[in-house]
């Protein structure tokens, strides 16, 4: 079996009560950028901590009781990495600083830090601070942004959208990456860590109003990640085309296939095999197995039951029926042989 991504999880719960707050001091004081933290739990600071390697990107889902945070110039000096970080909060609410500049921060809005400058941030759960709170951290090297320390500067402690356009986009993929590590393989992480760094350099260019200071490769990868996803949320519609496709991003039918042309497909031939691959799945799915296959087929945007059937065939070298069956039964052999091993 390939090995999955590489990662690793702190747990305060694992170690009595006392030792906790100063468990999660020991993992702060070893991060790339450790930071003063202040919190009225100390006494009993249930947290956890996921890292998720993802070749030069370094990713963290926290979750922790409200606390304050405070990277001083004594901490820079001791540990002065050359890293960006960049916090998307998924609970609580929280408010950053640094250069001047404050912002308070929402749950699905993201905040930019330059690891090397003092900054503070505060995260505190609802209800007074007595629920927990939890973001998602990416950890990026200077040189993996094509823009300049000073060009992103003005976005220092700021507030972005991950709800709307690329910030939704982006943080689609921290959350699915840093939720489910276990789905990817290990050869996974490079090319992973390539989609976040695009769709994080185009983010960042359009809060800059200086997009053209990302390279068109990056800008044209983000995009196109944009319209996979795009597609994927909007298979079930059985009128989806190149056009609407192509207006729902504003471009031309005529970009959007060039787009598609280094992938070595058609726009229509992703919006099929997408399709085929949601059916295939559901078709494999033992507690969907009273379904029927017509229905299977009308809810990933298959209208018409012959034409589905000779699409599947053609790419599976079955009927749909056959395919369920033959994987249906062999997934029924595999359990019993389990059950009775571990019996």
């Amino acid at each position: 079996m390939d090995a999955t991504l590489q990662q690793h999880v702190l747990d305060t719960e694992q170690v009595p009560a006392p030792e906790r707050f100063g468990l999660w001091l020991d993992m702060i004081a070893d991060s790339p950028a450790p930071l003063r933290v202040r919190t009225e739990h100390a006494d009993d600071f249930v947290a956890r901590a996921e890292f998720i390697e993802l070749g030069r990107m370094r990713l963290i889902r926290y979750r922790y009781p409200s606390l304050d945070c405070v990277r001083t110039p004594k901490l820079i000096q001791r540990s002065d990495p050359d890293y960006y970080s960049l916090a998307l909060t998924l609970t609580g609410t929280g408010v950053a600083g640094q250069e001047g500049q404050q912002s308070h921060c929402r749950p699905g809005e993201f905040t930019f830090y330059d690891c090397s400058l003092p900054h503070e941030v505060s995260h505190h759960g609802l209800d007074h601070g007595r629920e927990h709170a939890s973001s998602v951290v990416a950890f990026i090297p200077y040189d993996a942004l094509p823009l300049s320390r000073s060009r992103l500067a003005p976005l220092f402690a700021g507030r972005m959208s991950g709800t709307e356009g690329i910030g939704a986009l982006l943080a689609d993929y921290l959350v699915q990456v840093s939720s489910h590590p276990e789905q990817y393989h290990a050869a996974d992480a490079e090319p992973l860590a390539d989609v976040g760094l695009d769709l994080i350099s185009t983010m960042l260019g359009r809060y800059l109003v200086s997009e053209d200071a990302v390279p068109t490769e990056v800008r044209r990868r983000a995009l196109l990640s944009q319209i996979h996803s795009h597609i994927r949320q909007h298979l079930g519609d059985p009128t989806l085309s190149p056009q609407l496709v192509a207006d729902a991003h504003h471009i031309s039918v005529r970009s959007l296939h060039r787009l598609f042309e280094a992938e070595e497909t058609t726009v229509a031939a992703y919006i099929r095999d997408q399709r085929l691959e949601r059916c295939r799945r559901d078709l494999t799915d033992p507690a969907l197995r009273d379904l029927p296959i017509q229905v299977v087929a009308g809810r990933w945007g298959f209208r018409d039951k012959a034409h589905f059937s000779r699409t599947f065939r053609a790419a599976f070298a079955e009927t749909p029926q056959a395919y369920r069956t033959h994987h249906l039964e062999r997934a029924r052999i595999v359990n019993t042989v389990a059950s009775a091993v571990n019996s």
